[in-house]
């Protein structure tokens, strides 16, 4: 079932999302609800709080990077098979240089802007069928994954912009949060006007 990704403004997209177990009800219908609308909005990662659900529960699918020119013949490899669940995501550590690259958010429709983050992070989680794992995740997939867990902890890429970005989009932003853009996936607008 494809569920309405929750556009900028909600104050379910800022909550404090909770961990899960692994009785969480209807998990397996909850992963395959959001990778089905993951992929009818052509996103590569998508994070409960996006569908409404404040939980600590993300999943990533980087795939499409796997045509990437920029990227080298054995990140292609990687990317190209690179699809996972990732549940009480924590991460341990952040390493290397930060590097920009432009990044988008299927809550912010329309808005794209360069984001600097580090490289290389080690993150400890549980997939879908609750095995613990401890990671290396380094280039395209790190910053994947780093965007993703950014929204279980409430945080937005748009937070980590210059103030003078900030300033720049901040129209664009009540916009988006009034539902005065177009898209062509499933949206909830927190301050839409409601048709009478």
């Amino acid at each position: 079932m494809i569920l309405p990704i929750v556009a900028y403004g909600d104050p379910v997209l800022r909550k404090e999302t909770e961990e899960i177990t692994k009785d969480y009800p209807n998990l397996d219908q909850v992963l395959e609800n959001m990778f089905e609308t993951m992929y009818e909005a052509r996103g590569i990662g998508l994070a409960a709080p996006q569908v409404n659900m404040p939980i600590r529960l993300f999943i990533v699918d980087a795939t499409p990077f796997g045509d990437d020119e920029d990227l080298s013949e054995e990140e292609q490899n990687f990317v190209s098979t690179f699809k996972k669940v990732f549940i009480n995501a924590r991460i341990i550590e952040e390493s290397g240089d930060e590097w920009a690259f432009n990044e988008g958010c299927l809550s912010i429709p329309d808005v794209r802007e360069d984001v600097f983050r580090q490289p290389n992070i080690v993150m400890e989680y549980y997939d879908e069928n609750f095995k613990k794992h401890t990671e290396n995740f380094s280039g395209i997939v790190a910053r994947i994954i780093q965007h993703e867990y950014d929204h279980i902890e409430g945080i937005l890429f748009t937070d980590k912009l210059s103030p003078l970005k900030k300033r720049l989009i901040k129209s664009k932003l009540a916009n988006i949060s009034k539902g005065k853009v177009g898209v062509d996936y499933r949206m909830k607008f927190p301050n839409a006007k409601k048709k009478r």
